[in-house]
């Protein structure tokens, strides 16, 4: 882990490729990844910008949601997390730090999927945290396929229930928890604006997200609440060697970014922390891009 207090060139602040191949299948473990993501475990120290918010974050045992999860608990809120049942050991992890930050910490194992465990996940979150004000969305689906005919419709059906029913599914439950000066954050990628080849499915849904999010912004601060996305470039989580890139690419992962590395998923918390917070009180239906140099457009 780096210490991201001490000003640092950081092209150099955190491990560059070459990776070993480190295959995993579906939907994998961080704790597995070498070199290990830093989430931001003993690096990110909050200062008490969420002090008394109730959180829900999807995806929140490994990668982006998890650095959201240590972040807001950093920050003074209370945390549910949402994963698969087969993430369950690096959930564990995910609770223990929260409860060690004095938050109350909430797990939520399903599948969602199914449309019914996203609406009884927000009531589940709602009671076991007495309320809720922040919302990310933030776990999703990525199976490289090389050409558009190994695409099934399974696996199509998969993604877009994963990336996309499921946000539509569980904000359409927690809108009606959310008061004024509550906040959504979805996560897209740069892959809604420059979509690689053999990730179709999963670049469709990303463009999908930033149109919801900013549709559903204008919808919702009409009740004074905010919804912004979040659009990351190459973050080095499980996602990658558990099918979201072959092997060969895994071990180049974020070469090609300006850097010359991935980013960390602790490199998103301070986005994700002020799209969560008063701080960000004018912000509403932009697209953040934290994309390594390749921007958003």
């Amino acid at each position: 882990m780096t210490d991201r207090l001490i000003k640092q060139d950081p092209r150099a602040q955190y491990p560059r490729p070459p990776f070993p191949e480190q295959p995993q299948d579906a939907p994998g473990l961080a704790r597995k990844m070498d070199p290990k993501p830093d989430h931001g475990e003993t690096s990110y120290k909050g200062s008490g910008k969420l002090a008394g918010r109730k959180a829900l974050v999807m995806g929140g045992d490994s990668g982006i949601g998890r650095t959201a999860a240590i972040a807001f608990a950093r920050e003074g809120a209370d945390v549910a997390i949402s994963y698969l049942p087969d993430e369950e050991a690096d959930a564990r992890e995910v609770i223990a730090l929260i409860e060690a930050d004095g938050r109350r910490a909430l797990s939520l194992p399903g599948d969602i999927t199914d449309e019914g465990w996203c609406r009884d996940m927000v009531a589940k979150a709602v009671s076991g945290l007495g309320g809720l004000d922040i919302l990310v969305i933030s776990a999703g689906r990525q199976q490289f396929r090389d050409r558009v005919e190994e695409v099934s419709s399974a696996d199509f059906d998969r993604t877009l229930k994963t990336n996309l029913y499921a946000m539509h599914w569980i904000v359409q439950a927690a809108a009606p928890h959310l008061e004024a000066g509550a906040s959504v954050i979805t996560t897209a990628s740069v892959q809604a604006y420059d979509p690689s080849a053999i990730l179709l499915d999963y670049a469709t849904t990303k463009a999908g997200i930033v149109a919801y999010t900013q549709a559903l912004a204008k919808q919702l601060i009409e009740r004074g609440i905010r919804a912004n996305v979040v659009a990351p470039g190459p973050v080095w989580t499980v996602l990658q060697p558990s099918g979201g890139q072959p092997q060969e690419k895994v071990a180049k992962f974020g070469e090609g970014s300006a850097f010359g590395r991935p980013g960390q998923p602790v490199e998103l918390a301070p986005v994700y922390v002020l799209l969560a917070s008063q701080e960000g009180s004018y912000i509403s239906g932009e697209v953040y891009g934290v994309t390594g140099g390749a921007g958003v457009a």
